[in-house]
């Protein structure tokens, strides 16, 4: 099933997709142009279009296809949250696009998932980019049980959120009464709590070239966290830090896409990136 529809979002024009996987349907953003494609996974409380302005920086030269995670944005809800849930989707995602070994972009949740799909299908992954999460995660769900789960209007639902507000606008959408989230409470936090745990297996099992994005104010991957990873696969990662939050690419947009291009441009190097300092 493909249903496309032209999205304005961030003064550029994405096609919205659909397709379906387990009886489910999922939607993804295709940013589109005639450059490389790069597959974007976001994190929790966003969406495929969180990427839109990493999507303008990157053009033409790289075409950004997001996909809108299970029980997140356009897609449906699921029944179940697990690692091999969302890994599936992925590779069903990987699939539906028809096109060989790909760079795949993760953020939090989704960076979790890019590594992990990158571990277990190491012939469908030529570079990796992971942003601000570790390969332990032990992350506190009680941030989503305080979200409000509807507000009369736009503004007050961003009041209600305060400094947050600017990280989960995109999942803002409106309803019979009112406005809530395009994601459910009660499934993010059984995607939260699937999330946790020790992943080194997976994160040192990465056989492709690795870029490691951290935000220097970052309140979910430690530095000396995301150093103990970049030892662990010595010579086949690189770590960048740049003044940034959890959320790298809302907190410094142009240093992140910088970074990204800069990788990406020659994922196999060991040079500096961005002309950020790297291990």
């Amino acid at each position: 099933m493909s249903i496309v529809l032209s999205v304005l979002l961030h003064s550029i024009y994405a096609m919205r997709e659909f397709f379906m996987v387990g009886g489910r349907r999922l939607s993804y953003l295709d940013f589109g142009g005639p450059g490389t494609p790069l597959l974007a996974l976001h994190g929790h409380y966003n969406e495929a279009s969180a990427f839109a302005p990493l999507a303008e920086a990157l053009s033409p030269q790289w075409r950004v296809i997001a996909l809108d995670q299970r029980g997140h944005g356009a897609s449906d809800r699921a029944s179940c949250y697990e690692r091999d849930d969302y890994i599936a989707d992925v590779a069903a995602f990987h699939r539906h696009l028809g096109i060989g070994p790909v760079a795949v972009l993760g953020h939090s949740l989704g960076g979790v998932n890019a590594y992990q799909y990158a571990a277990r299908q190491p012939d469908q992954v030529s570079a990796l980019i992971v942003e601000d999460i570790g390969a332990v995660v032990d992350s506190d769900w009680l941030f989503t049980l305080r979200l409000p789960r509807h507000a009369p209007s736009r503004q007050e639902l961003a009041a209600a959120l305060g400094s947050a507000a600017p990280y989960l606008e995109c999942a803002f959408r409106r309803s019979a009464d009112g406005w809530r989230f395009s994601f459910d409470i009660e499934h993010t936090v059984a995607s939260q709590k699937a999330l946790n745990g020790d992943h080194w297996q997976d994160w040192t099992a990465v056989t492709c070239p690795t870029l490691l994005i951290r935000g220097t104010h970052s309140d979910e991957l430690a530095a000396s966290h995301a150093r103990e990873m970049i030892t662990r696969r010595a010579g086949k990662a690189l770590f960048v830090e740049l003044p940034a939050g959890h959320v790298v690419h809302h907190d410094a947009p142009a240093r992140f896409a910088s970074a990204v291009e800069s990788f990406l441009s020659d994922p196999g190097s060991s040079r500096q990136v961005a002309g950020e300092a790297v291990q």
